[in-house]
């Protein structure tokens, strides 16, 4: 999550190495409901999760983020891009 909301912000924003505070304050919502995610390492890619933990419209700015950032992955880190691949085979965890 952490390197896409880099290149969102990067490109979006302009903000260089630094992310601006909009994306900070969305980044530290995602890391809080990831350390809080009731899945634990089992979690799958977040279409596959049963389980919505993001409020509505972070859930949207999540999404604006992926939509741009997710190609960009495969250049700017292709093997965390392989590992999330292959993750969204695994089978989501029943609730």
């Amino acid at each position: 999550m952490e390197a896409m909301i880099k290149i969102y912000c990067r490109d979006h924003h302009r903000s260089g190495a630094t992310i601006c505070a909009e994306c900070q304050a969305l980044l530290d919502y995602a890391t809080v409901r990831l350390e809080r995610c009731r899945f634990g390492e089992s979690k799958p890619t977040c279409a596959k999760c049963p389980v919505h933990c993001y409020q509505r419209t972070r859930r949207e700015q999540v999404k604006v983020v992926m939509r741009q950032a997710g190609p960009r992955m495969l250049w700017e880190h292709p093997v965390m891009s392989l590992r999330h691949w292959l993750d969204g085979f695994r089978a989501a965890p029943e609730v």
